[in-house]
């Protein structure tokens, strides 16, 4: 899976940018992949809506650089995200994860994290 994202990464308005609906069984795989990523790119905006064994979860990662110039925070991204899931959660500036109830609602997590970059 990891590759496979570092694969989508994108640049777009100056960030390396990744969002995207993923499946696992692990959400500490996702974590892992979260925090190996934001060593390796500079100005990172993540977000992955993972369904983890039927459950819905969200994962924001921001590199440090966007938290500090350009005021982004990870715990009320995904704060505003997991309305989508029928959830909620929270975190720091740069990491947070949220967990819900509609499974449904993935699809609009991706959506709505598109519009924020």
């Amino acid at each position: 899976m990891k590759q496979n994202l570092l694969n989508k990464v994108s640049e777009k308005n100056g960030l390396n940018v990744l969002i995207e609906k993923v499946s696992t069984d692990s959400a500490e795989g996702i974590k892992n992949i979260a925090f190996d990523f934001r060593k390796q790119f500079d100005k990172l905006f993540m977000v992955l809506a993972a369904d983890i064994d039927g459950k819905p979860q969200i994962t924001v990662m921001v590199s440090d650089s966007l938290v500090e110039e350009k005021g982004l925070n990870a715990g009320q991204l995904v704060r505003e995200l997991a309305k989508e899931i029928k959830g909620g959660g929270g975190g720091q500036a740069f990491y947070a994860t949220a967990g819900g109830k509609d499974l449904g609602g993935l699809d609009a997590v991706v959506a709505k994290a598109g519009e924020l970059v």
